[in-house]
């Protein structure tokens, strides 16, 4: 499985109310067959993490949509996409000050 394209949709700024601990939202493109959309970057206590596509059920209760099933699988996804929202983000920095 190859991560074959990503995009930032969303950067959220920490300084924002609203915001809480969600970072940003990306989309990747896996194989160039699969789309899986609405994966969340979050701040957690101690680095940001990714947080896959989620919905509640009748229960009030958040499910994955989509996961990776291995250990190895989700830290390709999660290197990937922070890699991917640490740029786009640098980027944007560099925009401002220019």
């Amino acid at each position: 499985m190859e991560i074959t394209d990503i995009r930032i949709r969303r950067i959220l700024p920490e300084n924002r109310q609203d915001s809480g601990r969600l970072r940003g939202i990306v989309s990747i493109t896996l194989d160039g067959t699969i789309a899986v959309h609405d994966i969340k970057v979050v701040q957690g206590d101690e680095r940001l993490f990714v947080a896959m596509p989620s919905r509640k059920d009748d229960n009030g209760v958040y499910r994955d949509i989509v996961h990776p099933i291995t250990s190895s699988a989700r830290s390709r996804i999660e290197d990937t996409v922070l890699t991917a929202y640490r740029e786009e983000l640098e980027r944007r920095q560099a925009e401002e000050q220019a």
